[in-house]
């Protein structure tokens, strides 16, 4: 029996979680049917090692970008530079980047700054802006949106689990959303109506390992071959067969993340 072939959109493989055993943890995702993954660096000063993750696996993708929860602590990233780094021919978003008031709405003024920025960096290299949104949706919506409405660009929310609200604005936006282990938690009833609301052609999958495992590895560390039980929830949550909701966001991530889509048909 073939298995269907779907993405992790999201997953750090530099974390230390993963330093020993890197190439297992890739293998075992290509074994669950994980054909390619995004690994996403949070703190530029970190890039060329991430880079070299994705030199070293054919399977694997990055982005780079400045997490809000950093933004104060890490230099301020150009433009210019985000644009240099997404020369690169496995970088295909920019990011992560965002807002999150929950743990450091002391920095906010300076995450917006650096959301500012990232922007401009999707809007001038034509990749997705993958965002990271927690208890700022109000400023994530009307940011987002200045934005868009200035020059338009393409976006993931990525590891959605903000409001029916802010899913409202990045989809009138013409935005993603993408579905981790939250949606597959017991208690998350509400972030599966608004997945079910949401257009399926809009949907991507993923883990934010190693965080976030969903059942039955819930409690313990995450891995990208792990997408698969987020995805077997986003078929029920959708009313599809497992074969059609993964085909769909397949299609999905190769329409967002069209640099990927394009290096598999070149490779």
């Amino acid at each position: 029996m073939s298995i269907e072939q779907i993405t992790d959109s999201h997953c750090h493989l530099d974390f230390p979680d993963f330093d020993d055993e890197r190439p297992e943890v890739i293998a075992r995702a290509l074994d669950a049917g994980v054909r390619r993954m995004v690994t996403i660096c949070t703190r530029l000063r970190v890039e060329p090692q991430v880079r070299a993750i994705a030199e070293a696996h054919e399977p694997v993708f990055y982005a780079a970008g400045t997490h809000p929860m950093s933004a104060a602590e890490e230099p301020m990233t150009t433009v210019e530079d985000l644009v240099a780094l997404a020369r690169h021919p496995k970088f295909v978003g920019i990011g992560e980047t965002g807002l999150d008031y929950h743990y450091t709405s002391d920095s906010a003024d300076v995450q917006k700054q650096s959301l500012r920025v990232h922007i401009e960096a999707a809007q001038e290299t034509g990749l997705p802006l993958i965002i990271h949104a927690r208890a700022a949706d109000e400023d994530m919506a009307r940011i987002l949106t200045e934005g868009f409405r200035a020059r338009p660009y393409s976006c993931v929310m990525h590891c959605f689990s903000s409001s029916a609200e802010l899913a409202r604005a990045a989809l009138d936006l013409g935005f993603y959303l993408s579905m981790s282990g939250i949606a597959t938690f017991p208690k998350s009833g509400e972030l599966r109506n608004i997945f079910a609301a949401a257009p399926v052609d809009r949907i991507l999958v993923e883990t934010d390992s190693p965080y976030l495992a969903p059942p039955p590895h819930r409690g313990k560390r995450n891995e990208p071959a792990y997408t698969a039980h987020t995805a077997r929830m986003g078929a029920e949550i959708f009313g599809m067969d497992y074969a059609d909701f993964a085909a769909q966001t397949e299609a999905n991530f190769e329409r967002l993340f069209t640099k990927a889509a394009q290096y598999k048909a070149a490779a």
